[in-house]
């Protein structure tokens, strides 16, 4: 069963019998304002932004939004401590990263007491939809984890996989990518997917199926499966990709982001609950994208 289309989510996020309350750190943007009011208009949000509230009304009035439904919450510019603060208290049930830099939102989500850590590895989850295909999947992690140990890569695998349950994949395939097909010492992350592989036939992740090293023509398109002659499940057909470092992942989401005719959200995975995380320079569409799917995640938790 293919994931669910943004427009799924959206429609899905319609129907909320009251809305989430949002704390989106670093506030004084623009773009997350004007996102959170789209939000707030179709039910979904309680809209509370954290920063300094000089800048967050001054940018406000800039774009003719009224503030009256949004909370404010003072914070240093480049501290996420209140919104974290505002989650961890019940006040918020989701954070959203607005205009501040990944490592100060993230030094705020992994303080140790006072963070919002479960013990596992904590990743970014791109959902990616390509609509001249019909066709999402996910990729991971595409925006915290510099190199994953092998341990970290199990902890990849089994956030993907569980956020492909949520989004309609009852057996998703899983596609650990490389440069290669083929396992390699030459390509050291090659030998542990080989073993993450073996394991994943154990069971060792629940009802799925994993597949790798998989280069991303051979998870995407099962034509080049059909002239290159490997096979499987997974080939062509992947709901989920897991990247063996950042860099890759990185440039791979990004290069589709901005040369394809595609919609994509993100979210933090491996925290008490999702987290609104995309790049600063992302649109409104975009921030509502990665709205409406950590919505759908959150109320399936």
């Amino acid at each position: 069963m293919p994931l669910k289309s943004f427009d799924a989510l959206f429609h899905e996020a319609d129907q909320l019998s009251s809305p989430v309350p949002v704390a989106a750190a670093g506030g004084a943007d623009v773009t997350v304002i004007e996102a959170l009011e789209r939000a707030r208009q179709r039910g979904w949000v309680h809209p509370i932004l954290t920063g300094e509230r000089g800048k967050i009304e001054e940018t406000a009035r800039q774009i003719g939004i009224d503030l009256s439904p949004f909370e404010i919450i003072e914070d240093a510019p480049d501290s996420a401590n209140e919104a974290v603060k505002a989650v961890r208290t019940g006040q918020a049930r989701l954070l959203m990263k607005g205009q501040i830099a990944t490592p100060l939102l993230m030094r705020s989500v992994l303080d140790k007491e006072n963070g919002l850590r479960t013990g596992k590895t904590i990743c970014q989850i791109v959902l990616m939809e390509i609509e001249k295909d019909k066709r999402s999947f996910l990729l991971t992690d595409t925006g915290i984890t510099i190199t994953p140990t092998l341990a970290q890569k199990r902890d990849l695998i089994e956030l993907v996989v569980e956020t492909a349950r949520s989004l309609g994949a009852s057996s998703p395939r899983v596609a650990l990518m490389s440069a290669t097909e083929k396992v390699t010492q030459a390509l050291p992350d090659t030998l542990e997917t080989d073993q993450l592989v073996k394991e994943a036939a154990t069971g060792a992740f629940g009802d799925c199926l994993v597949q790798g090293p998989l280069s991303f023509d051979l998870a995407y398109a099962s034509e080049a499966g059909d002239r290159k002659g490997i096979g499987g499940e997974v080939t062509g057909a992947a709901d989920a990709m897991v990247f063996p470092d950042l860099l890759s992942a990185n440039l791979t989401v990004k290069g589709i982001m901005y040369t394809a005719h595609c919609r994509f959200g993100g979210v933090l995975r491996g925290t008490t609950s999702p987290v609104v995380f995309m790049s600063r320079a992302d649109n409104v569409e975009t921030r509502l994208n990665s709205l409406a799917y950590a919505i759908h995640l959150l109320n399936l938790e």
